[in-house]
């Protein structure tokens, strides 16, 4: 029931303007969501010129705070003409939620409803309450609830661990799946714990049985640097290694805010494209060709190559059988292997988003290459040496 449920969820997610067909890629599957953030809506953000531009950058998603119900409305038909699905707030989304579940259930545009951006373990009981409230009233529409990342204290937390905050938002909250930011990238290094928080995640939502959607910062800020290609891919790619079904971005505008600093998202705060939107259209189109091995894939396991593995990891001991041999020279990597459908997949994310990766892997001959188009070719095509760019990642795939 709850993969059913799921899928009707993408469906919901990734479908485009009324009537129109579901986006396809190469193998027929459904791309894999993609949401950007806004926060609050103003008017240059929510006309049908920039929810264009929005899915010309390949975000399938769009979540706005907005000021009030008629509003809402408002954006949710302007959003439907230009076939971005969108996750929204509204005030009386709390205070009148009857009458404003029924005003808006019925949009095409409507994908969920926000609820909270990561609240402490003591607000869980009312989420949880709230979301009940919304599904009686609208079981179509899900309910978005962000969590909190590792970095966040106990006091944030409101909980003796960080394990035990989000085991205990799973056990109280009725989301048919879980959300976290994690923004890894500082100055020129990875957070400690980043890999952490990725492992805590996904263990907790196989546990449970629901999927996780993770986050990439696009937004420059404090000590986060003006993202690059190589630090957008490894922050997706990363994600999606781990099981990751959905991949969000902090954020697309660029919002005036003096006390963060806040510049180079996507679109600035002059309402212009910077050289981040470029970025972010490459990394969503490689997202959307590769739907077909990272859609409703399920994680055969998680490891990590290098002198030195991130906090909270394990070592790459094992390989799936049609792998011979495995190296790396570098930093390290990241190595998944996934199922999905009739197919494996080996993925290996060079985690230096600064340097190349040499990857050396002998094979057997029925392995292949996933192209960034989503197309096969055989492995034994390549030489068994290859170099990997900083941040990205090596695909290859095997009937199971």
């Amino acid at each position: 029931m709850k993969k059913l449920f799921f899928l009707f969820l993408l469906w919901e997610v990734s479908a485009c303007a009324p009537g129109s067909h579901l986006s396809k890629q190469r193998t027929g599957s459904v791309q894999l969501p993609t949401l950007g953030w806004e926060w609050q809506a103003t008017g240059a953000e929510t006309t049908l010129s920039r929810f264009k531009e929005l899915k010309e950058a390949g975000v399938t998603c769009d979540f706005i705070y907005f000021p009030d119900l008629a509003t809402t409305e408002k954006g949710l038909k302007t959003a439907a003409a230009a076939g971005i699905k969108m996750v929204v707030y509204c005030p009386e989304l709390k205070t009148d939620t009857k009458n404003a579940i029924q005003k808006i259930r019925g949009y095409p545009a409507l994908a969920g409803y926000f609820l909270s951006d990561e609240p402490s373990r003591g607000a869980f009981p009312e989420l949880g309450e709230w979301a009940k409230k919304i599904h009686a009233l609208d079981d179509r529409h899900f309910c978005y609830i962000n969590l909190l990342p590792n970095y966040a204290n106990e006091a944030q937390l409101g909980a003796p661990s960080y394990q035990a905050y989000v085991a205990a938002f799973i056990k109280e909250v009725p989301v048919p799946f879980l959300s976290f930011d994690h923004y890894p990238v500082i100055g020129d290094s990875l957070r400690w714990n980043w890999y952490q928080n990725l492992e805590i995640v996904s263990e907790e939502a196989r546990s449970a049985q629901k999927p996780f959607w993770a986050f990439a910062l696009t937004l420059s800020h404090g000590p986060y640097p003006i993202p690059t290609l190589a630090e957008l891919r490894l922050q997706v790619f990363s994600d999606l290694a781990y099981g990751a079904q959905g991949i969000q971005y902090f954020r697309y505008w660029t919002p005036q805010n003096t006390e963060w600093d806040f510049h180079h998202g996507p679109i600035s705060g002059d309402h212009k494209r910077t050289e981040v939107y470029d970025r972010l259209k490459q990394v969503n189109n490689e997202i959307a060709h590769l739907s077909s091995v990272f859609l409703g894939a399920s994680v055969i396991s998680v490891a990590h190559t290098g002198d030195t593995l991130p906090f909270g990891t394990r070592r790459l001991t094992n390989l799936p059988a049609p792998i011979k041999a495995l190296q790396t020279k570098g930093t390290g990597a990241l190595v998944s292997v996934l199922k999905n459908g009739k197919e494996d997949f080996l993925v290996v994310v060079n985690r230096d988003f600064k340097m190349p990766m040499t990857l050396i892997l002998r094979c057997d001959p029925m392995v292949q290459k996933v192209l960034k188009d989503g197309s096969r070719v055989p492995a034994s095509a390549y030489d068994s040496t290859l170099e990997i760019d900083p941040g990205d990642a090596a695909i290859y795939s095997w009937k199971n």
